[in-house]
């Protein structure tokens, strides 16, 4: 029996060594990552945002929007998804629902963040948080959500943009002491910071990789070593599909006798890479 998404996540978490869970933006992108053998992967805001409304990562795709994505996601994985939820949309009380939401819908782990509403993506500017009681009480709501229905808690914190690192890191040990599982210590600026963060945190910590991003982009062999439990990489794929899209519409606008070039998946590959042959085999077995 497949064991329920949290509880492989945490099974994962228990594990030696980092785990990397690159990002998806939406459930295709999110089978590629399985296919790829990653043991889990990472729904992005900013690349739902982008790839269910065409809009910026600027907080105005809605809790049912999120909520929907991650479970088309998650029903399309039997690796653990975790999903972004934002600042939970609302109140402690309103957290409380996206998590029970986001555990009904087979998500292994929603990460919370400290944004005002509405948020911004953590590597852009203009950012602000909530005071940090308000803050708590949605962790402290998070994990009353978590014992009615079992998931994986990541509480990330943008503080160190708007006030610094030492009020950042002081974020995450509240946020580890009311019952976070995972610490997302958003956009540290310098190797320094990010072993500064491991070296007082204790539960699993998360590091967001973004490509001209704040945060350097260590070797994998290094952040395990400062310490770092999970490496999510939100907008690589996004990043490559944008460019790789661009080239093939310019091409087929371009060419007068367009024919398809070696960096696509041939037809037979793409039925093979969405399910066509498990969903021959399935009308075989329940022909009449």
């Amino acid at each position: 029996m497949t064991p329920a998404p949290a509880a492989a996540l945490r099974d994962l978490l228990r594990r030696p060594g980092l785990l990397q869970a690159p990002g998806c933006f939406d459930a295709f992108s999110g089978r590629l990552v399985e296919q790829a053998g990653f043991p889990a992967a990472y729904m992005t805001g900013f690349g739902t945002s982008a790839s269910v409304l065409g809009l910026p990562d600027t907080g105005q795709i809605s809790f049912a929007e999120m909520a929907t994505h991650a479970g088309n996601i998650a029903s399309s994985l039997r690796i653990p998804l975790i999903a972004d939820a934002d600042t939970g949309y609302g109140n402690a009380i309103n957290t409380y629902r996206t998590v029970r939401a986001y555990a009904r819908a087979g998500v292994a782990a929603v990460q919370i963040e400290d944004q005002v509403a509405p948020k911004k993506c953590g590597h852009t500017r203009g950012k602000a948080i909530v005071p940090l009681g308000e803050m708590l009480g949605k962790v402290r709501a998070a994990a009353d959500a978590r014992a009615e229905q079992d998931i994986v808690i990541v509480v990330r914190t943008d503080a160190r943009s708007v006030a610094g690192f030492e009020a950042a890191l002081e974020r995450c040990l509240a946020f580890e002491a009311a019952g976070a599982d995972v610490i997302f210590f958003e956009a540290p600026e310098s190797e320094e910071e990010m072993s500064m963060v491991a070296r007082r945190v204790k539960a699993p910590l998360l590091i967001n990789l973004v490509e001209g991003g704040k945060t350097p982009l260590l070797p994998r062999s290094r952040l395990e070593a400062l310490g770092y439990k999970i490496a999510i990489y939100p907008a690589s794929a996004l990043m490559a599909a944008a460019k790789a899209m661009q080239r093939l519409y310019a091409r087929i606008r371009s060419e007068d006798a367009y024919a398809p070039g070696p960096d696509q998946v041939t037809f037979e590959e793409l039925k093979t890479l969405v399910g066509f042959p498990e969903y021959y085999a399935m009308e075989e077995r329940y022909k009449g």
